[in-house]
């Protein structure tokens, strides 16, 4: 697949930033485009002729981008189309759901066009996966738990692992319930958000290493987290990666290569 089969929805109110996106993306070869300005309209589009990726504004004039991306979510034929935000908003409070219901990319405006160009690729891969071969596994035997509070959130990060070929995906709503989990079955590898209720994926980490002393499984902490003090702490409890949110899928593989075929 390549970037002229893209089909893409742009929402942008704004007839000048639109017409500056669209410059973008045709330079980059995106000849399928459809543009709207608001989110009512974009959602009827959305549900007749499913893009390949919607990029859409924050700021829509009847809704914003978290509202939009909201329904397409809870659309059981809409939830996996692949959603990227350009837009000047840097509120975290804002952004944070966004980063939860799993997004290619949040690009800032003016945004550089490289990361345009990257978010295009990590599409692409969303679409059209490659299949990991790993040396110490088979990738489709792997057994996988996926911890994290948030619904689209764990939707979103077993939708990119089973892309790579993995098949055997358990799911915890928190760090608590992964200990229960963690204590009838065995896994290859975890996967955990950061900040959760009753217990965070810092504190599971420590349960794992320390509790169970298992120094071995590869733990991955996927978060939006940017204090540095606190991911100090992280690392220190003893996590395999730390994975920002959103993330590219050739990313996670990469991570993944390291963390299970560079064991003895």
């Amino acid at each position: 697949m390549n970037l002229a089969d893209l089909s893409i929805l742009l929402i942008e109110p704004s007839s000048m930033q639109s017409k500056v996106i669209l410059s973008h993306l045709k330079e980059e070869g995106v000849i399928n485009i459809d543009a709207v300005a608001d989110g009512k309209q974009a959602f009827e589009t959305i549900r007749k002729y499913p893009p390949d990726l919607v990029i859409s504004a924050m700021y829509l004039p009847d809704m914003t981008a978290t509202d939009l991306l909201t329904t397409i979510r809870n659309t059981d034929n809409l939830h996996d189309i692949n959603f990227m935000l350009i837009s000047s908003e840097t509120s975290p409070v804002m952004l944070e759901p966004i980063r939860q219901a799993g997004v290619v990319a949040i690009l800032p405006k003016p945004f550089d066009h490289a990361d345009l160009r990257r978010a295009l690729r990590t599409t692409i891969d969303y679409l059209d996966p490659e299949e990991m071969d790993l040396e110490n596994y088979d990738i489709t035997e792997l057994n996988v738990l996926v911890v994290d509070d948030s619904l689209t959130a764990r939707n979103h990060i077993k939708r990119v692992l089973t892309s790579l070929g993995i098949q055997n995906i358990e799911v915890a709503n928190d760090g608590l319930q992964a200990t229960h989990i963690l204590a009838d079955s065995n896994f290859d590898l975890i996967v955990t958000d950061l900040n959760m209720p009753e217990m965070d994926g810092q504190q599971l980490t420590e349960f794992v290493r320390n509790e169970m002393g298992n120094s071995y499984i590869p733990i991955l902490m996927v978060t939006s987290e940017h204090d540095e003090a606190r991911l100090g702490q992280v690392q220190q409890a003893g996590v395999s990666a730390i994975i920002d949110k959103p993330f590219e899928p050739q990313f996670i593989r990469e991570i993944l290569y390291r963390v299970l075929d560079d064991q003895e």
